[in-house]
């Protein structure tokens, strides 16, 4: 039992290390953004995520799994990373479309909604009620944070609102198929698939849209950092969190994301999303913070159901 426990606070380093990174990563992505087309961004992005994550994996020997990766999990990596890429480009388009990324972000908080109803769908988890009511929490939070003020039902949601549901319903996604193949094959090579493809396809969408390979070296600067805190420690520390501790426990902890952002993005902007929208983000991080800690068993009310 000692050792389980032993296990677990890795799992939580783990998962605390990912957030704080992956929120530097709306900051550092919307600097970068600002400067240049999202072709280029993507290039650069993904081309030093893989970079990095494969000089990773050489320097640390991890690159003799490849070889290793059974064959009838290469569709599994092609389906992961056609995932990751609409994802990614949802995820990058909506940083790009709203202003401030703390709202980004904390619109983002949809996550783990929509990682529940999933796993509820595709892992048979089961949701309590209070749960539900974490659940639905989250959602209003997210409702009033996207609330452009406009009655116009054309105009009803702030620019990005749709591309941000999209990124994390696949952002989600992906993730409930790692936590259902995460003995097939190692975080790294999960990690290495996910910048391959997306690589592969921006790559693509760069030599297609015709810009330049020169960009500022500001923006190059911050490109490189979201690319070192956000495609590979994150995201490699989320892998590994799921390693040690329930993704429902990890989400507790991503589920602040938000808090960080916002703190990033005031020093580095200094941005400050309103009134109304902190107030928002307020309901969803308590929502999802309810729903993830019932979820973790450290809560203890309500009966079991399933739905």
């Amino acid at each position: 039992m000692a050792v389980i426990k032993s296990d677990e606070w890795k799992g939580y380093v783990y998962a605390f290390v990912g957030t704080i990174a992956f929120s530097s990563l709306y900051v550092f992505s919307k600097a970068g953004l600002n400067q240049v087309e999202l072709a280029q961004f993507g290039l650069y992005y993904f081309g030093m995520g893989f970079l990095i994550n494969l000089i990773f994996m050489v320097a640390s020997g991890k690159i003799r799994q490849l070889p290793a990766i059974p064959k009838n999990i290469l569709w599994l990596l092609v389906l992961l990373g056609a995932i990751d890429i609409v994802s990614n480009i949802a995820f990058f388009m909506a940083i790009r479309a709203i202003p401030d990324p703390a709202v980004t972000s904390l619109l983002g908080n949809l996550f783990p909604v929509f990682l529940s109803i999933l796993g509820i769908t595709f892992l048979k988890e089961r949701f309590t009620l209070i749960e539900t009511l974490g659940a639905i929490m989250a959602i209003a939070g997210a409702f009033i944070i996207s609330y452009s003020g406009e009655p116009d039902w054309r105009k009803f949601f702030i620019p990005g609102t749709g591309l941000v549901v999209i990124n994390t319903l696949f952002a989600a996604t992906l993730s409930v198929i790692v936590k259902k193949n995460t003995h097939k094959a190692s975080p790294e090579v999960f990690n290495l698939n996910s910048n391959g493809w997306i690589f592969l396809f921006f790559l693509g969408y760069f030599l297609w849209s015709g810009q330049s390979v020169v960009i500022p070296f500001t923006a190059f600067k911050n490109i490189a950092l979201g690319a070192f805190f956000g495609s590979f420690v994150g995201l490699l520390s989320f892998f590994y969190s799921y390693r040690y501790i329930a993704a429902s426990r990890s989400s507790i902890i991503q589920s602040l994301k938000g808090i960080f952002v916002l703190i990033i993005a005031f020093f580095y902007f200094g941005n400050f999303p309103l009134i109304i929208q902190l107030w928002g983000g307020g309901i969803t991080i308590a929502g999802v913070l309810l729903m993830t800690m019932s979820q973790a068993g450290m809560m203890r009310i309500g009966k079991k159901k399933t739905y």
